[in-house]
This record gives C-alpha cells, sequence and structure tokens, in this order.
C-alpha cells in the first residue's frame, strides 16, 4: 500500500512541478480606437505613418517559478497594421484624408514607443498583471509641430495564470485606451487643420 501513496505522491508532484512552469505566448491583440473626435478637418490630406520603436517584441513574462521561459512576446507584424487602419479611422473621424506617399501634405506620425507586462503575485492566491501602453505622437504642417506623449495602464488580478486569448485581451485593451488618449487631444486636430 505504502508502494501507491509513493507513486500517488509523485503524480501530484509532478502536477505541482507542471504548474509552475509557464509556456511563452506570442500575443497577437487588436487595438482599437473608440474615442470621440473633433472633426475640424476639411477633407484634407494628411501623411499617416504609424510605427514602433520598441527595442525588443518581448513585454514581460507571465511569472511563475521558471519567469524567463514565459516570456510574451509582441511582433510588430501582429499588429501594426490594425493599428495603421484604427488610426487612418481617427484621422478621418477628424475630418480629413489619410494617405501614406504625399510629401507635400501634412504630416502625422504615430510611435509605440512602450508596451509592458508584470506578473506581480501579492500572495499565494491573489495575483495580478500590470500593463503600461504609450505613444509619441508628432504632428507637423508646414512649418509648425506637435509633439505628445500618450500612456495607458491597465491592472487586471487573476488566481491562475491567464492564457493567450485572455492577454491577447488585456493588451488590445491598454493599447486601444492609449490611442483613444492621444486623439483625445484637440491640439493634434487644430494643428492639421490651419
Amino acid at each position: 500500500m505504502s508502494r501507491y501513496i509513493l507513486m500517488g505522491a509523485a503524480v501530484i508532484l509532478t502536477g505541482v512541478l507542471a504548474g509552475c512552469g509557464l509556456s511563452p505566448q506570442n500575443l497577437k491583440p487588436e487595438p482599437r480606437f473608440n474615442g470621440q473626435v473633433a472633426q475640424v478637418g476639411q477633407g484634407q490630406q494628411v501623411n499617416v505613418e504609424v510605427r514602433d520603436a520598441r527595442k525588443s517584441p518581448a513585454i514581460g513574462t507571465r511569472g511563475g517559478v521558471y519567469a524567463q521561459s514565459s516570456m510574451i512576446s509582441v511582433d510588430s507584424a501582429a499588429f501594426l497594421p490594425r493599428l495603421q487602419a484604427e488610426t487612418d479611422a481617427a484621422v478621418r473621424m477628424m475630418g480629413f484624408t489619410p494617405v501614406t506617399k504625399n510629401t507635400e501634405a501634412a504630416q502625422l506620425r504615430l510611435t509605440l514607443t512602450e508596451l509592458r507586462y508584470t506578473a506581480v503575485e501579492k500572495n499565494p492566491v491573489s495575483k495580478e498583471a500590470q500593463l503600461s501602453a504609450a505613444y509619441t505622437l508628432e504632428a507637423k504642417n508646414g512649418s509648425r509641430r506637435y509633439n505628445g506623449r500618450y500612456a495607458a495602464t491597465l491592472t487586471q488580478g487573476y488566481a491562475s495564470a491567464p492564457n493567450e486569448q485572455k492577454n491577447t485581451q488585456w493588451v488590445s485593451e491598454v493599447l486601444s485606451e492609449a490611442l483613444k488618449r492621444a486623439f483625445s487631444d484637440p491640439a493634434v486636430g487644430r494643428l492639421l487643420a490651419d
């Protein structure tokens, strides 16, 4: 009988250890612009550029005993097309016509400069994910320029490690909130319209 107890203990221990090691995740977030903007343009063309200036696709780890093997990554190619489309949509809502090749038009460049994910263990049963994102926005119209930095944070509690779908949702939310803040700045539309 003691042999069965030892085998059972070994199975339980293996399960516990497996739970401590979390696999890496490569997320494909979908940022959305869901804010309100003032329509100040009259169809003027605006050259729109969207970039990712982060030095690495890694945004953090999922925590656990082997944190370095549980890396969370977001590659530029996974979200830049969506970010470009949402930025173009925001520019249209402001009353302008987004273009990519007209160097004579006013310029708007949106750059992702920060995307971070930190897993924090508050106690053995309570954990939370702290996310942050930041963009810089540069607008140029003739000799006039405007620069701004727009950041957002998100904190989500959890009991068990979030799966890829949940982390994708959270990253999408923090990217979307920072995007909303960028285009809520009335100075951007004013400079492009003048």
